[in-house]
């Protein structure tokens, strides 16, 4: 089943009926890279209903949830569910999603190369080196053909649970922004798609690259974050809840160039989720 009827039936009974705030509140928002224009057209919506939204943009995947974690934001919207699980257990917090924003998918782009097959032996490959994006960015690799993991290596693969390599292929791991900036000096790079539109890489140069829309996708749904004690409060919620009306949906698709799949989920389905992954991880 695709993620279009999946969340159908959630799109429908989102509420966008809402009451806005009676005094104006602000609230500071925790992103990831450049600032897309969609955030504008969500601040000046949320500006109507006295809601004050502040963009604080972060160069490094780990500083968002620290930030949040701190109180020095309110919100973030950078993330994954599978990254979330990662870092809530690595760090021993509760950092919770309050509502999904959208789903990209992750390709392996080359400026060398046109095909899989013109991937010479022992050509270098890089990947996202956090442990939630490289699990996913290995299976985008083996659902080519270029080698083949163990199994159940599942979501947080990594590069020793590589047990077919024909191409004896050279895995360099990166920080995830930094993925599209070694593509000179590397055969392929896997590059998830959110970076790969703020760095302008063409769509020409995808050799390959995942079904967003796939029900085995859930884990990379992008999210709301907020501290377990917000995970309620109704200013955050209408926030969610403006996110997804017509107009915003149709600059983030203009932002990201169709990219994105703008998704909407229960906030409870999305914990529910989280769980069952932070449970996955503390059992290996």
């Amino acid at each position: 089943m695709k993620w279009q009827k999946m969340v159908l039936g959630a799109l429908l009974t989102l509420s966008l009926q809402a009451g806005a705030a009676q005094k104006p509140v602000d609230v500071t928002i925790g992103v990831a890279g450049s600032e897309d224009a969609y955030w504008k057209v969500l601040a000046q919506k949320a500006k109507a209903e006295n809601i004050n939204i502040k963009l604080i943009s972060f160069s490094d995947y780990a500083l968002p949830n620290k930030a949040l974690a701190s109180g020095d934001v309110d919100l973030n919207a950078f993330q994954h569910l599978a990254f979330l699980s990662q870092f809530n257990v690595n760090n021993q917090l509760t950092i919770v999603p309050i509502g999904a924003t959208q789903i990209v998918p992750m390709a392996l782009y080359s400026e060398k190369y046109r095909a899989l097959a013109d991937i010479p032996q022992g050509a270098q490959i890089a990947l996202p080196n956090d442990p939630s994006n490289q699990g996913r960015a290995l299976n985008v690799l083996q659902s080519s053909g270029l080698l083949k993991l163990k199994d159940g290596a599942g979501l947080h693969a990594t590069p020793d649970d590589i047990i077919e390599n024909p191409r004896k292929l050279k895995i360099l791991p990166v920080v995830a922004q930094q993925t599209p900036r070694v593509l000179a000096d590397v055969a392929a790079s896997v590059v998830n798609q959110g970076v790969a539109v703020d760095a302008g890489l063409p769509a020409d140069k995808i050799l390959f690259q995942d079904d967003p829309t796939a029900p085995s996708a859930l884990p990379y749904v992008n999210v709301f974050a907020a501290r377990e004690k917000d995970k309620d409060n109704p200013v955050y919620q209408r926030i969610v809840a403006l996110y997804h009306q017509p107009d915003v949906i149709a600059a983030v698709k203009e932002d990201t160039k169709g990219v994105a799949v703008v998704v909407a989920l229960p906030a409870k389905d999305l914990q529910d989720k989280l769980k069952l992954l932070e449970d996955d991880l503390r059992k290996q």
